[in-house]
Parts: C-alpha cells; sequence; structure tokens
C-alpha cells in the first residue's frame, strides 16, 4: 500500500464523515448505508465498516481493501457486504471517485415499484440529465452466485444497454431494494443521494396531482443541467 499514512487516514476520516452525513440527512435508519472512496492512482478503496452503528462510528472503523477487495490493514473489521457492488463500479465507471449506496424512503418507493424517477422538472434536471434508470430483476442464480456482485453487474448494464452516461446522471434504483449514488468525491455522492431521494419524493406527489403529468421539456431540462455541468456553466461562484 504505496499511499501514505497521512493521505489514508485524511481518506477515511472522509469516508467516515460522509457515512454520518447520511444519517444527519436522514437518508439512513439503523445501519442501512454506507459510503466509499476510492485512491485510484494507489488502487485502494475505502468503505465503512459492516453492521457498525452510526452513533459508535470513528474514522479508524473504516475498512481498507484493494481493488478486488483483499483487505490491506490488519486486525480490520469486516468491510461494509455491499462491498462488491462498490469495486465493481469503480471498475466500470471510470471517472467516479465515490460511492453511496442507501435504503432512502422515496427512493426505495421507486425501486421497489420498478420505474424510473422521471425528469418532471426542472429540480430533477439540475442534477440527472433524464430519468433516473431502474435497474432488471436479478435472477434466482445470480442473486445465490454472488448477489452484491451481481447488483454491481445489473447496475453496469443498466447505463450500458441504454446508453446512459453514468456521469450525467449519477444514480441508480436496484429494482426491489434501492438507490446508488456516486460522484468525484464523498461529499458530492452524498449531495446526489440527498438530491435524489427529493426528486423521488417530488415525482411521486406531482403523479398524485396530476396522473397526466408530462416531462419536462428537452429544452429546459438542457438549460437547467448545462447551466450547471456544462463547457459555459455559470451556476455559482468562480472560486
Amino acid at each position: 500500500m504505496a499511499i501514505s499514512n497521512t493521505n489514508l487516514a485524511e481518506m477515511k476520516k472522509r469516508v467516515c464523515q460522509a457515512n454520518l452525513d447520511l444519517k444527519a440527512s436522514k437518508l439512513v435508519v439503523l445501519t442501512w448505508g454506507n459510503v466509499s472512496e476510492i485512491d485510484r492512482e494507489n488502487g485502494i478503496v475505502v468503505i465503512k465498516p459492516s453492521g457498525v452503528p452510526y452513533d459508535t462510528m470513528t474514522a479508524e472503523q473504516m475498512v481498507v481493501c484493494d481493488l478486488n477487495g483483499k483487505l490491506l490493514e490488519a486486525d480490520s473489521l469486516k468491510p461494509s457486504s455491499d462491498l462488491p457492488t462498490h469495486l465493481y463500479l469503480y471498475q466500470n465507471f471510470s471517472d467516479i471517485k465515490a460511492v453511496v449506496h442507501t435504503h432512502s424512503k422515496y427512493a426505495v418507493m421507486w425501486a421497489q415499484s420498478g420505474r424510473d424517477i422521471p425528469p418532471y422538472g426542472t429540480t430533477h434536471a439540475d442534477t440527472f440529465y433524464g430519468g433516473v434508470p431502474v435497474t432488471r430483476q436479478l435472477t434466482q442464480e445470480e442473486v445465490q452466485a454472488a448477489y452484491e456482485l451481481n447488483t454491481g453487474k445489473v447496475i453496469v448494464e443498466a447505463f450500458t444497454s441504454r446508453k446512459i452516461d453514468p456521469n450525467a446522471i449519477p444514480g441508480v434504483l436496484t429494482i426491489g431494494h434501492g438507490p446508488f449514488t456516486w460522484g468525484d468525491s464523498c461529499t458530492k455522492a452524498v449531495e446526489n443521494s440527498i438530491v435524489l431521494d427529493e426528486v423521488a419524493n417530488m415525482a411521486l406527489n406531482t403523479e398524485i396531482i396530476n396522473p397526466k403529468c408530462s416531462h419536462i421539456p428537452q429544452y429546459l431540462l438542457d438549460k437547467h443541467y448545462f447551466r450547471k455541468h456544462g463547457a459555459n456553466a455559470y451556476y455559482g461562484q468562480n472560486i
């Protein structure tokens, strides 16, 4: 492990804080969530330990492994059971630097319904350049053979088969399960989880108010997404 002790300690602090931010944002209850971060240069991933309560979690407890899931520290706690999903996403979405998984209420409702979250408004368009996709159902064989790894595979399959850019839509719904989001930092990946659950709630209530509602026009979707994320983005401050 070539990374310095100082840099590794900072990485653990970021991952721990991001996990605590999930609870503070009311996206998780009990231990239902996890955040990881990758250092691609050194080939390591830091992730939340499995089943550790948020109230007692410390940075020192964060688990360090390589891209094959091999633990790299003596006396390490067990990593999140979702580690194989995180690793598969890192291996296939080359630009992402952090992954978040939650069972946040409104996103789970859409996942359990087996539906994409439609882009009904500009709040959605500010973060997601189109509908947030839902994966296909895992087969019984896929669940029994390697559930968490195959969860990662159906996520990547959903993006590749539908030609979706994971940088433009930094989130997904795993059918019957829940959301995963990602970003260029732990902070951004958590933010994307917050936004995803908010737009899931908004979409649900939009359909209740008007079951015949339409998607946002493409030109307005373009305007809101690209003013934040495009080459000529102008939202925010240049600092």
